[in-house]
């Protein structure tokens, strides 16, 4: 595990960018990112991942080749890069538990996702960017129906469904609801792309 930073990350993700693609093309499909946290402590971190982000917003690669497949969500690891919140230990849909993700941990979540769909030359949304909770009730439509093990199915596997932000502020199975943390999240990264872009722009980045 090491430490890098949002530069790193983009190196990395466009060193990897055309095996990812080979792999998902092979599937009929484009590269995907998934969102996760670890339902672990903070600074338990873990080798399913490819990118690990601590209470502080720090990142961590667990390997140095993204096109490597890591085993992050069930059936969908080919073509894909896993991120992860350190954070989450003992949640409950009613109350994420004493180690909720951090304001710090959030943001750094959109900015790695902002960082790795323009080096992935991937589209901010949720057929391509996905919390676990979503992949598991299979809202891209990936999978055959029965195949779901999200909130909506069993509630196996519900990554980020909140955040328990006050724009996240509690369990809902509405995908179309802007509190669902996949909308927070895309929403963030989105904003977070256009300022890099600007940034960009105006030679400062």
């Amino acid at each position: 595990m090491k430490r890098v930073t949002l530069k790193d990350i983009r190196t990395m993700a466009e060193a990897a960018r055309p095996t990812l693609m080979a792999q998902a093309q092979e599937f009929g499909r484009d590269v995907k990112v998934y969102l996760h946290w670890t339902a672990g402590r903070y600074g338990q971190m873990y080798n399913d991942y490819h990118i690990n982000i601590d209470r502080d917003g720090s990142l961590w690669a667990s390997t140095d080749d993204f096109a490597e497949t890591l085993s992050h969500t069930w059936h969908r690891n080919t073509g894909s890069i896993g991120v992860t919140l350190c954070c989450c230990y003992q949640a409950a849909s009613n109350a994420l538990g004493p180690y909720p993700p951090t304001a710090a941990q959030i943001e750094a979540m959109a900015q790695v996702v902002a960082v790795l769909a323009k080096a992935l030359w991937l589209t901010i949304d949720r057929d391509r960017i996905m919390t676990h909770a979503e992949a598991a009730d299979n809202m891209d439509g990936l999978f055959p129906e029965g195949d779901e093990y999200g909130p909506c199915n069993g509630c196996e596997r519900w990554d980020l469904q909140y955040l328990g932000t006050p724009e996240s502020p509690s369990w809902t199975t509405d995908y179309d609801s802007p509190k669902t943390g996949g909308n927070v999240l895309r929403g963030k990264a989105i904003w977070y792309q256009n300022q890099m872009q600007e940034m960009q722009d105006n030679g400062e980045g």
